[in-house]
């Protein structure tokens, strides 16, 4: 499956989806929620504080997605 994200302004919360398969638990790291399924694999990300994230995130992280965040 191909990588999907979208955010959300007001909330400044970036949602990455990794899978398609239902998620069982989250674990909060910081400013990151990791949804992960009943094998413990992440299937959906959130990044809280999206656009400091994407200021301060290295050159691994999509111009696309940087700019369509950075200029919401």
């Amino acid at each position: 499956m191909k990588y999907k994200y979208s955010y959300e302004p007001e909330a400044d919360v970036l949602a990455i989806t990794i899978s398609d398969k239902k998620y069982d638990n989250a674990i909060e790291m910081g400013d990151f929620i990791i949804h992960v399924d009943k094998n413990d694999k992440a299937v959906y990300i959130e990044v809280l504080n999206a656009r400091q994230f994407l200021r301060n995130a290295s050159a691994t992280v999509p111009s696309s997605i940087r700019k369509t965040i950075l200029t919401a």
